[in-house]
């Protein structure tokens, strides 16, 4: 079992809302089920994607954690960042 934990932060780092993906789908890789969470994620936020910048990258592979912030968002977003980590791998 794959599980994603997505949340939304507000300035004073309080959550704000949060939920749990899981995949279960052993026809995908890691990289497709993080985007695929990711994706999921966003769409149950009524949140646009974000924008995996190199930064962000390197932050993921090093930790399985990572934050988006309002560089990473095309519109405007009214919370002060996204945070997804996996806490469950197959």
């Amino acid at each position: 079992m794959f599980r994603l934990w997505c949340k939304i932060f507000d300035e004073n780092r309080h959550l704000l809302k949060d939920t749990v993906i899981k995949d279960d789908d052993p026809n995908l890789n890691r990289t497709r089920k993080i985007l695929n969470g990711l994706r999921e994620a966003c769409y149950e936020f009524d949140l646009g994607e974000p924008i995996w910048l190199d930064s962000n990258i390197e932050d993921f592979k090093r930790h399985s954690k990572v934050k988006f912030i309002q560089d990473n968002f095309v519109e405007e977003i009214d919370f002060s960042y996204l945070e997804i980590e996996v806490i469950e791998e197959d």
